[in-house]
């Protein structure tokens, strides 16, 4: 049998010591972002460091090795839910033989990634128009839109609808009401989303004012 050469048979071990690592700082990586996503809708952008850490399950010197400032971590929780609610899209497309049922599926899955709570903090903290903000707005656009368009042209949903106000109603259902807590408003959000959706479900009941909102839209508002 040929012998393994020297280098090599040191090299695999070394591989494996160094790959060790990075799996442990991507896995501290992804659990800040989640921890940091999951108190930024509760209580706001402004949450510590020091709440986040300990929520992560990490210590402090880790968390500001990932994001040594509040912006880095803010800007990487947007792209995170960006990239989330765009799978969620992309897999109810796949997945659901009915396209409604697709675009209600999407709705709900929205909803529980808390996309509302994040657009305060897209206007106060974060520049829109960032190139990496950019690419998955435009991806998660795309996505919407061919949602609704193949429910449109199936005859499932009524086509005065328009993305921007399935965003506009998944944003504003999902904040809080002022002077309420998340608490006080979660039992009713998926109900209150289906009444939307019931709303936009062909055949319309009713005629719409205006033209419908689209995505542009919000962006200038």
């Amino acid at each position: 049998m040929e012998a393994v050469p020297s280098d090599c048979a040191h090299d695999a071990p070394g591989r494996a010591a160094r790959t060790r690592p990075r799996a442990d700082a991507q896995r501290n990586r992804e659990r800040i972002v989640r921890t940091a996503r999951d108190m930024f809708t509760a209580f706001g952008p402004e949450v510590s460091f020091d709440e986040i850490a300990r929520g992560a399950g990490v210590g402090n010197a880790t968390l500001y090795r990932h994001f040594p400032d509040r912006f880095s971590l803010v800007h990487e929780v947007v792209l995170s839910v960006l990239d989330r609610t765009c799978e969620l899209a992309i897999r109810a497309a796949a997945e659901e033989s009915d396209p409604f049922d697709a675009v209600r599926r999407f709705v709900h899955g929205a909803a529980d990634e808390r996309t509302g709570a994040l657009c305060p903090m897209i206007q106060e903290t974060f520049d829109r128009e960032h190139p990496e903000l950019v690419v998955r707005r435009t991806r998660l656009e795309a996505e919407v839109t061919a949602l609704i368009e193949r429910a449109q042209s199936a005859g499932r949903m009524r086509r005065d609808v328009g993305a921007g106000d399935l965003m506009v109603a998944i944003g504003q259902l999902t904040r809080p009401l002022p002077g309420t807590s998340r608490e006080s408003n979660e039992p009713f959000v998926h109900r209150h989303l289906q009444l939307f959706l019931d709303g936009a479900e062909a055949p319309a009941r009713s005629e719409l004012p205006g033209r419908p909102a689209t995505l542009e839209d919000l962006r200038h508002h």
